[in-house]
């Protein structure tokens, strides 16, 4: 078997994307309502050219963990032994997708069919029916411990792409970990994609995180964070999107619902790469 590409000789994309990074709320426990509101924002975000839409961490639940424990039957979608989600619920958000021919990524507790909850990320596309993408592997604390399985540390790499963007993807704590970003770009990505759900006070954090995440690999950085929430636990936003070389390219204005539009430039993403060869040049054992 060939060895896998390195990720500097894959070829790069042709032409830009837009991206938007949804920053919004979501209803405790109503995944229909929560479906139909992300469908309305990804219509709008379409209408303003986005071909991927990026909606915070259990989105379509909305991140209230005790509610969650209680009534995952209630908060969760279910998927089948292939990973397709089956759940009518999120019928709106397909259709939206597929209507305007986006890619609708999307936080949600999914209870597989083995049983197993995770905190996971749903991709809606322009064809075919929703299916999980990525299940978080680096769980907060003792709370997300608790109430969710753990995703495998194999599934970390780009193998979600459009038009010639290959995606990488993590959810919120994930970010915290350089070890992550960085297989996401030795396996190819050209983006890192952190749907998360900082509470009100940490999202420095994250700025400092992606910041990072987007330099040490160059690639661009996407972190999409609510808004609102449980009065127990409120997220504050803080939405951006930082470039290859770590600067901040987007950044949302307040702390309310906010779309963050950013075009991601494969001629900076040449730019960069031809300046700073961290990819290629790392010598750690990881490499």
């Amino acid at each position: 078997m060939s060895e896998p590409l390195p990720p500097l000789a894959l070829p790069l994309p042709s032409a830009p994307l837009r991206l938007a990074a949804v920053q919004t709320g979501a209803v405790s426990g109503d995944v229909a309502a929560n479906a139909r509101h992300a469908a309305a924002l990804t219509v709008r975000a379409a209408g303003e050219g986005a071909g991927v839409v990026v909606l915070p961490e259990l989105h379509l639940c909305a991140y209230d963990l005790p509610a969650l424990a209680a009534a995952p039957g209630r908060y969760a979608v279910r998927a089948d032994s292939g990973r397709t989600v089956t759940d009518p619920r999120l019928d709106p958000l397909a259709e939206a997708a597929a209507a305007h021919d986006v890619t609708v990524l999307t936080g949600a507790a999914v209870l597989g069919a083995d049983g197993a909850l995770t905190n996971s990320l749903v991709v809606c596309g322009p064809s075919g029916p929703p299916t999980v993408a990525y299940d978080k592997q680096h769980l907060w604390h003792a709370d997300e411990r608790a109430l969710f399985s753990a995703g495998e540390p194999g599934n970390r790499g780009a193998d979600l792409t459009v038009d010639g963007w290959r995606l990488g993807l993590g959810v919120c704590y994930d970010m915290s970990f350089p070890e992550h970003g960085r297989a996401a770009a030795l396996a190819g990505a050209h983006v890192y994609l952190c749907p998360s759900a900082f509470a009100a006070g940490n999202e420095h954090r994250a700025a400092v995180y992606l910041a990072a995440r987007a330099l040490e690999n160059t690639v661009y950085a996407v972190f999409s964070n609510p808004v609102g929430g449980p009065p127990h636990r409120p997220c504050g936003g803080g939405t951006a999107v930082h470039g290859p070389g770590g600067r901040t390219v987007a950044r949302a204005a307040t702390a309310g619902e906010e779309t963050v539009l950013a075009d991601l430039d494969p001629v900076e993403l040449a730019e960069v790469r031809g300046l700073l060869h961290m990819l290629e040049e790392c010598r750690t054992a990881s490499r």
